[in-house]
């Protein structure tokens, strides 16, 4: 497995160079005003974006043959929180007239570009907002929440009416289908709560914490860690003599790390857990491509830690 870059949290001089880089970007490809932005495309389809490609995904499966939706970031091998503008970004954003991104910090670059250049006429949907969290929430990765999706299934059909009212219906029916299609994956975290209550697992950093905690179950590594590792900081030495404890003294039922990024620290946990024969699983924060729905990658998941829970089966992709 690829090492690859820690996160690093964004200084205020990062912040001014993707501004740059964004307005740069946006000018490169011609979109100098708003008037050229929100335009439909050539099919009269709506254009329409995900900052992630598990929002894009929910996206499509709510607009249907009516939207041509995009995804920003979709390649799991890079770490979105280091991800930067590009021309084609900006081109791509420029002509949306509908974004989801998820906010938190999590995709500022999208702001950037969306003040770089305003257009009236484009809706944007910011989870964190629609779920109406404050910037202090610790965890951004809100779409591991089994509550988040349906909730932006709504809201995006409701924004979709609003530039074609005339398929508002047929958009209203395909959220309320999405919704239903997360059944078995809702069934699924139910009958692991159920079944293996209170289970102990350590993880490297909050990326399915949202999950484990609708799991039931009892994650055991210090917030602090988790947090330093997500934010690219060195955790404190009384907090990895923590973490090696869970797997020496086997306090722990699995290991959840995020296998999108790693870095030494993380292989070594990884190779600690193996040693003490503790089951590995590795989860994404973004949806893993091509084969998976968001639905379809969630329940993937979780099937991957009950797994690791009952057999002891490792399990690095879902």
């Amino acid at each position: 497995m690829p090492n690859r870059r820690r996160r690093r949290a964004t200084r205020p001089s990062a912040i001014l160079a993707l501004a740059a880089l964004a307005g740069a970007a946006l000018l490169a490809a011609g979109c100098t005003s708003s008037s050229a932005a929100g335009q439909p495309g050539a099919d009269g389809k709506i254009i329409a974006v995900g900052a992630e490609n598990e929002y894009a995904d929910v996206i499509a499966q709510v607009g249907g043959k009516y939207v041509q939706a995009s995804a920003i970031m979709s390649n799991p091998n890079t770490d979105p929180h280091t991800f930067e503008a590009s021309a084609s970004t900006g081109r791509l954003v420029n002509a949306a007239r509908l974004v989801v991104q998820n906010g938190l910090g999590y995709d500022t670059f999208m702001d950037t570009i969306e003040k770089a250049v305003p257009d009236s006429g484009r809706r944007v949907i910011v989870v964190q907002k629609l779920l109406g969290l404050p910037d202090s929430t610790p965890n951004p990765h809100l779409w591991y929440d089994p509550a988040t999706m349906p909730k932006v299934a709504d809201a995006i059909a409701a924004n979709l009416a609003a530039i074609q009212p005339s398929h508002a219906a047929y958009f209203k029916a395909n959220a309320k289908t999405f919704t239903n299609s997360l059944t078995p994956w809702i069934n699924a975290i139910g009958t692991f709560k159920q079944h293996y209550p209170g289970t102990p697992v350590a993880t490297t950093e909050p990326v399915a914490d949202y999950l484990l905690q609708a799991l039931g179950a009892d994650n055991k590594t210090p917030w602090a860690f988790q947090a330093d590792v997500m934010n690219g900081t060195d955790p404190s030495a009384q907090d990895v003599a923590i973490e090696r404890s869970l797997f020496t003294e086997h306090k722990v039922k699995a290991f959840v790390y995020n296998q999108q990024v790693t870095d030494s620290l993380t292989e070594s946990f990884i190779s600690l857990a193996r040693a003490n024969h503790i089951p590995v699983v590795g989860v994404y924060e973004t949806m893993p491509e091509p084969g998976y729905h968001y639905q379809s990658w969630m329940l993937a998941e979780v099937r991957a830690l009950q797994k690791a829970v009952t057999s002891g089966v490792s399990s690095e992709h879902p």
